[in-house]
């Protein structure tokens, strides 16, 4: 099988321990080479993992001609320059969530990309799940939906997280809510009508707690609950999603981008049905489908389209909150 040839822009924890073992699996990946600002760190992802090259600055990855497609792990607010400056450079783009910290920044990476006839996708590695595949084809057995809940909470960060600093673009919005705002809308595929949302704020203004209502023309209303408050620096989590519907209801408890085989209840009718569902690595499932836009002309499964959906949902959150 011919393979793409990956660069990987950023050595962040996200890159280390999901994306980049993704990569080790996909079946049309070959990791060329990893950058870094700092060399070493580079060189060790590059013993570590297996990647062919280092580089100490991105600017030399994107300089090489051997690489066709670029994942950047990088700090949201390096998001917007990093990938316009790889596609300039002639790199298909896989970039992490959020793609930008605006619409307006996210309007601009798709035109570049356009423009240079190049792939530019967000990295919601869930999204290719075929959890999320199943949960969407059972939805029309529950009826005309009435309700949505998207829950993401996770352990709270000490301040020098990056998380945690609003010029790093922090909060609980832009690092969970997206998700939450995403699974709503790639479920109802409509966006709603009015957004209300309110937010508990760190000494710095950060969002660490945001809890979001929807409603939307159909009639269905949805809420979701993002936050980075669980015990400190210790790796917890609460996912949980549900929908209800005029003749049942569906319920998940799975991790956003959980893999292994998982399962969801599904109610219709009063007849209760325990689905189980098997799920490859999530990040390899979208490494292995920008590859295939790139060798095949499929069209990106987070389109360009979806991409500006949340984006708006977002901003519209960020202004109720007032962040």
């Amino acid at each position: 099988m011919k393979k793409i040839k990956w660069g990987v822009m950023g050595t962040a924890g996200i890159a280390k321990g999901c994306t980049i073992p993704g990569m080790q699996q996909a079946e049309n990946c070959e990791m060329v080479a990893i950058a870094g600002r700092n060399p070493e760190k580079a060189r060790q992802f590059k013993e570590e993992f297996g990647f062919q090259k280092a580089y100490g600055s991105y600017e030399e990855l994107l300089k090489d001609p051997d690489i066709q497609a670029v994942y950047i792990a990088l700090p949201n607010e390096l998001h917007y320059e990093w990938t316009i400056r790889a596609l300039e450079a002639g790199k298909h783009v896989l970039c992490e969530k959020p793609l930008a910290p605006t619409t307006e920044e996210i309007e601009k990476m798709i035109a570049c990309a356009n423009e240079k006839d190049l792939f530019l996708m967000e990295a919601f590695a869930y999204l290719h799940s075929p959890l999320m595949a199943a949960m969407k084809a059972d939805l029309p057995k529950i009826g005309d939906v009435l309700f949505m809940e998207s829950t993401f909470l996770t352990s709270g960060y000490s301040l020098s997280n990056i998380r945690m600093r609003r010029e790093t673009f922090g909060g609980s919005v832009y690092d969970l809510g997206c998700y939450n705002t995403s699974q709503i809308l790639w479920l109802l595929q409509e966006e709603p009508e009015t957004v209300q949302a309110v937010s508990s704020f760190s000494p710095e203004h950060i969002d660490v707690l945001t809890t979001g209502m929807f409603t939307f023309k159909s009639g269905a209303k949805a809420i979701f609950t993002c936050g980075m408050l669980l015990e400190k620096d210790a790796g917890k989590r609460l996912d949980r999603f549900q929908v209800h519907g005029t003749n049942g209801f569906i319920r998940c408890d799975a991790r956003f981008n959980q893999d292994g085989d998982l399962s969801y209840t599904l109610c219709v009718n009063g007849t209760v049905e325990e689905k189980r569902v098997h799920v490859p690595q999530n990040y390899r499932l979208e490494v292995e489908q920008l590859g295939r836009c790139i060798q095949n002309g499929e069209t990106p499964f987070v389109s360009d389209a979806f991409t500006l959906q949340n984006s708006r949902l977002i901003a519209r959150v960020l202004e109720a909150i007032g962040y």
